[in-house]
């Protein structure tokens, strides 16, 4: 790495640096290997509490923009993988859940998806699910660092090859000044973002729900990153009580994650009409899915082209465990399972 706060020695979460790992750690030469060959990791730290780390087999872009450091490793176990300042956004073996759950959720809850917002996202990985859909129209991206965008779509064609679609607008812009001046009309918004730090941080401000909101049509859904429900309760919180007063609907969901701390992540789902449980389309996602159909992965293998969402999954993202419940409850709305609220269920999740 030619930096010099390279992930391998300055991986972070929320702004919270910290020095060269132990002996053994992440980050520190390993020669605890069958091959006996030394082995290099990529390490992150989370609120100084928690550790993740990845064998590196390959360094393949490292370089800072006006905004973040940026970093794509190949790794031994994971594909590639990128970080930004140190932070792991993705890697090519999970990724799919994060982006299938951020797109299909509101794609088969919204009566009549044409015209979506993305803001963020460089990768490419939600535009490319979004895309699938054949009734979407248009798809207007906006992201902050074009060197994001860059770097995916020399080193992660598998996630930013969907960029190219003649039915998406790119713009290498910010995302908060476009949805506080812009005049379009959008069905949905999925605010594809980073934690709320740096050039992240106004991405989870009212002001920017509050502009979201007046860009959505009168069935709209805005979908936010929202963060750990181990780590981040604080954070959670912040936001709904931030959306609270722009959307008549708020709820979480669920999903699953390899490389992000607690291995439990979340989105949120604010809604102006659509109930993300009782108006998700089954027929919708069977016509869907057959169109979608089979795909090449990165290693020349066919596949599904949507491997993690199902409608079962969908509902089932929504029953929160009551952990999560009881921290977020009182700022939610209820999952309603058919036209009335089932037995047990209050604002947040279940009481039974």
């Amino acid at each position: 790495m030619e930096h010099q706060e390279s992930p391998l020695t300055h991986g972070h979460r929320h702004g919270e640096a910290h020095g060269p790992p132990p002996a053994g750690a992440p980050g520190a030469r390993d020669t605890a290997e069958s091959d006996t060959s030394p082995a290099l990791w990529v390490y992150e730290r989370h609120k100084n509490i928690v550790s993740l780390g990845f064998k590196v087999e390959a360094t393949l872009f490292s370089a800072r923009s006006p905004y973040q450091q940026i970093d794509i490793v190949e790794t031994a176990g994971h594909g590639r993988m990128l970080l930004n300042d140190g932070v792991v956004m993705i890697s090519e073996r999970d990724e799919f859940v994060y982006h299938e759950m951020i797109a299909h959720v509101p794609l088969l809850t919204h009566p009549n998806p044409r015209r979506v917002l993305i803001v963020g996202g460089g990768d490419g990985g939600t535009a490319r699910e979004v895309l699938k859909h054949q009734a979407v129209e248009r798809v207007v991206m906006v992201e902050i660092d074009e060197m994001v965008v860059r770097a995916c779509r020399e080193h992660m064609p598998s996630v930013s090859g969907a960029l190219s679609d003649p039915r998406l607008t790119l713009l290498l812009e910010d995302g908060v000044k476009y949805v506080a001046e812009s005049n379009d009309s959008f069905d949905l918004a999925i605010i594809d973002s980073t934690d709320p730090v740096g050039p992240a941080a106004p991405l989870f401000d009212s002001a920017f729900y509050r502009n979201t909101a007046a860009l959505l049509d009168e069935n709209g859904v805005m979908i936010t990153q929202s963060e750990s429900p181990f780590y981040d309760p604080e954070i959670q919180r912040s936001m709904f009580t931030n959306q609270r007063p722009h959307f008549p609907r708020l709820h979480m969901y669920l999903f699953s994650t390899l490389t992000y701390p607690g291995g439990l992540w979340s989105f949120g789902y604010a809604s102006k009409g659509p109930c993300p449980v009782r108006d998700l389309d089954d027929t919708r996602f069977k016509t869907f899915a057959a169109a979608a159909g089979t795909g090449t992965d990165a290693a020349g293998d066919t596949r599904p082209l949507v491997r993690y969402y199902t409608p079962a999954v969908h509902r089932a993202a929504f029953a929160l465990p009551r952990f999560v419940d009881d921290a977020v409850s009182d700022l939610l709305d209820p999952a309603l399972y058919s036209d009335g609220e089932p037995p047990g269920l209050h604002r947040g999740g279940f009481t039974g």
